[in-house]
């Protein structure tokens, strides 16, 4: 899934930046994802692997893709071992977290 094709109009993160935000995105789950699940139709769970920094940097990751597509929201939570990260959508954007859940069961087979 390297075309961006599926990024929709309403994000505002110039074109040129979006391939090193998905690299940035693909890093963090090919590094730390332990499990994915899809509790609802428009709710995506991953669960990362805690460590060194790694709550900071889903924040931060997170707070950034806020930023440009407020159509999701993040919640994180943490525990000693684990990072929970929820990621929810509207109706009108499943289409997004269908290919961000399909990009990240991707990158869980690789």
């Amino acid at each position: 899934m390297s075309d961006l094709a599926w990024v929709p109009w309403s994000c505002t993160l110039p074109t040129e930046e979006r391939p090193l935000r998905v690299a940035e995105w693909d890093a963090l789950l090919s590094e730390r994802l332990t499990s994915l699940s899809r509790p609802q139709p428009l709710r995506l769970r991953l669960v990362l692997a805690a460590g060194e920094g790694v709550e900071e940097r889903v924040r931060d990751l997170t707070g950034r893709e806020s930023g440009c597509c407020s159509f999701f929201t993040f919640t994180a939570t943490a525990d000693e071992d684990l990072i929970h990260l929820d990621v929810s959508v509207d109706r009108a954007h499943l289409a997004v977290l269908d290919a961000l859940a399909a990009r990240t069961a991707a990158g869980e087979q690789r």
